[in-house]
């Protein structure tokens, strides 16, 4: 049976919302969704066709939603659609909406520095070497069963949560001389969240396309997709 997958994207250029989520369509549509894509998210305002919705990828940074599409996607939510998304195109949307923040249970604070001696005016001021640890519960769910630990170069995200995550991997920011915070504090890297009859995924790795090429990154994002679309 043919599921629908509505994938919305937009928001800040910087993180490729067109050509990253362009990178995950031949897999939705291998694993039996119908793609549609909208570029704004007051598709979510639409009761009749959010009803249709097996599936939304979102890639949304910053931006803005109404209040009646942020009502919209929290209905569509709890009645069963599935949300899912990677880095600032979930974790760092429309920063205005504590509705919509509530509903994803994380949100985007931060992305820690280089040294100053190092930075040079450009985004890799902000890419650094970091591991994705996975959690007990990550290392026996679904998404990221089989998956060691694996590292990255780019940006680790600090991310401000609730309890009401099941966090999958974590990553740890180290204390540096030239940062603020003074012990070592982790922070949720994949975490999956039930919201009524619906399900959200989040993974925070994905900046650039390199990121989301990578094998862990996709595997998990691929993952988690399937985990949160509607089983009609």
């Amino acid at each position: 049976m043919t599921r629908n997958a509505l994938i919305v994207r937009g928001g800040w250029e910087g993180h490729h919302p067109v050509e990253a989520t362009d990178l995950f369509v031949p897999f939705l549509r291998a694993e039996g969704f119908d793609v549609t894509i909208e570029d704004t998210p007051e598709v979510y305002a639409d009761a009749e066709r959010m009803a249709s919705v097996d599936l939304i990828l979102q890639s949304v940074t910053m931006s803005e939603a109404s209040g009646d599409a942020v009502n919209g996607l929290r209905a569509a939510v709890e009645a069963g659609t599935g949300l899912a998304g990677w880095h600032g195109g979930i974790a760092d949307s429309y920063r205005n909406s504590s509705d919509y923040l509530q509903l994803v249970g994380g949100q985007f604070a931060t992305h820690p520095s280089k040294h100053p001696d190092e930075v040079c005016g450009n985004e890799t001021d902000n890419y650094l070497t970091y591991r994705v640890e996975m959690t007990d519960l990550g290392r026996e769910h679904q998404i990221t069963d089989g998956i060691d630990d694996f590292t990255l170069h780019t940006e680790q995200y600090w991310v401000l949560h609730d309890g009401l995550i099941d966090v999958l991997a974590t990553t740890t920011h180290p204390v540096q001389p030239y940062h603020p915070w003074r012990r070592p504090l982790v922070s949720p890297a994949v975490w999956t969240r039930l919201w009524g009859r619906g399900r959200v995924f989040v993974a925070t790795p994905g900046h650039s396309l390199d990121v989301l090429r990578d094998d862990n990154v996709r595997t998990i994002i691929e993952r988690g997709m399937l985990w949160a679309a509607r089983t009609r």
